[in-house]
């Protein structure tokens, strides 16, 4: 692998931890993804599944994971089948983990081949009463294609229509949602990574070059610093690109007065990082940039204190938009008829500032976290406020990625890549 796997201590905690959440008497299973194809032979680059990834470090395509606190050996207690690796595999497509790698990477001492899987499980369903099923509960998702775990699932239940049915993703969304410090660290490799790439762009971005040569360059960099490359696809935006908020063509050409809009990531050892900053393509912001650039800037600095422990997720998004409005109206954006007339329901401020602050970020870029539950020491959130203005032809994003911690302000894992005006007009005219 490219990356620095954590240790198998880690994934031994992670399940665990997931384990003791779990009913009496109960199993649970976890599947990898699917290799998804394009058309005639092609498919798309394999990416493992962030859950059995969690919990066992395989980064390995048809792998299954099952765990039985209450199984009768105590060896099936944590199982892991693999695709069985030969010479004609290690050929074509590269060896495929051994039992000995696998228990290795993992701390999973009983290892079968993909092929014993049906026997095995059958043995095991009987000596449990309830299955614990692996969907796909984020309250962002919307996916449409049919994945190897609802497979899995629809086959179990017809199979087994005698055994209760319980949900893994509720203690999933709770666990991995508060960061150990081996996850913090590769978080923080990815956002170390992505600052070499942003720095290697202050000298890179002119007038009359094109949005799709940026991204090539971030591509160098992040994949020569041992990165698969982008955590998510990268938002190169110049001029009024910018107020498209997922805007990802990247097919245009910066021109002088322009700022740039990017949203552009690393990923490490598959945790994502989630970068903006927004530059001046001529190296000096204007001034109606700049007091637009530093109006974010001062609402991002106020949001990031309010991320601390038992802080709740819709109070402070509440806070953060009389934050932004207070800027708005600074800059003639927001006039007080327009506040005074607002529908609580749609406040003023979202004509120019219309997406959320912030969001849990580790092994997805959007990743695991109940909303409903206060915010705890060790969660990851991206601080992202912006704000679009069609009509003047520019947006402005700034985003860091920081640590909730027990106390104090958070840690800002992005605190060395340039974000004031004068450092990156500095950087950027050297």
């Amino acid at each position: 692998m490219r990356y620095q796997p954590l240790p198998a201590s880690f994934y031994q905690k992670t399940r665990a931890n997931f384990m003791a959440q779990m009913e009496g008497n109960s199993l649970a299973v976890f599947n990898s993804n699917d290799i998804y194809p394009v058309s005639a032979d092609s498919t798309l680059p394999f990416e493992q599944h962030r859950d059995i990834f969690y919990l066992s470090g395989v980064d390995q395509e048809e792998s299954i994971l099952v765990l039985f606190p209450n199984a009768v050996e105590a060896k099936h207690r944590e199982v892991l089948f693999l695709r069985e690796t030969n010479e004609h595999i290690a050929v074509w497509e590269g060896a495929k983990l051994t039992k000995a790698q696998a228990t290795a990477l993992t701390g999973i001492k009983t290892v079968y081949w993909l092929s014993d899987f049906k026997r095995v499980f059958q043995e095991l369903a009987t000596h449990c009463d309830t299955f614990y099923f692996n969907t796909n509960e984020h309250y962002r998702q919307a996916v449409e294609t049919e994945t190897r775990e609802d497979r899995f699932i629809a086959a179990c239940k017809k199979e087994y229509p005698a055994h209760r049915v319980a949900k893994s993703n509720p203690i999933l969304q709770q666990l991995r949602s508060v960061k150990a410090q081996e996850e913090i660290a590769q978080i923080q490799m990815a956002c170390d990574i992505t600052e070499k790439g942003f720095r290697r762009l202050l000298s890179f971005v002119k007038p009359g070059v094109w949005e799709y040569e940026i991204e090539a360059e971030l591509a160098h960099e992040f994949i020569r610093h041992r990165s698969k490359g982008f955590a998510y696809t990268p938002i190169i935006a110049a001029g009024n690109n910018a107020n498209v908020l997922h805007y990802t063509e990247n097919n245009c050409q910066c021109k002088a007065g322009d700022l740039l809009l990017m949203d552009v990531a690393a990923e490490y050892g598959n945790y994502a990082s989630d970068l903006t900053r927004t530059i001046p393509v001529s190296g000096t912001f204007t001034p109606r940039q700049r007091a637009v650039y530093e109006a974010i800037l001062r609402v991002k600095k106020a949001a990031t204190k309010l991320l601390v422990p038992g802080t709740l997720w819709k109070e402070y998004h509440v806070e953060v938009g009389r934050i932004m409005t207070s800027e708005l109206l600074g800059l003639g954006l927001l006039d007080k008829v327009d506040v005074k007339n607002e529908d609580p329901q749609s406040p003023a401020y979202k004509r120019y500032f219309m997406h959320g602050t912030s969001h849990h970020m580790g092994l997805d870029t959007h990743d695991y976290g109940l909303l409903h539950l206060p915010m705890e020491a060790n969660m990851v959130f991206t601080v992202e406020p912006g704000i679009y203005i069609p009509e003047e032809g520019f947006g402005v994003r700034l985003e860091d990625d920081v640590v909730v911690q027990a106390q104090g302000e958070p840690l800002n894992l992005m605190d060395n890549i340039p974000i004031e005006v004068e450092e990156i007009e500095d950087l950027m005219n050297a």
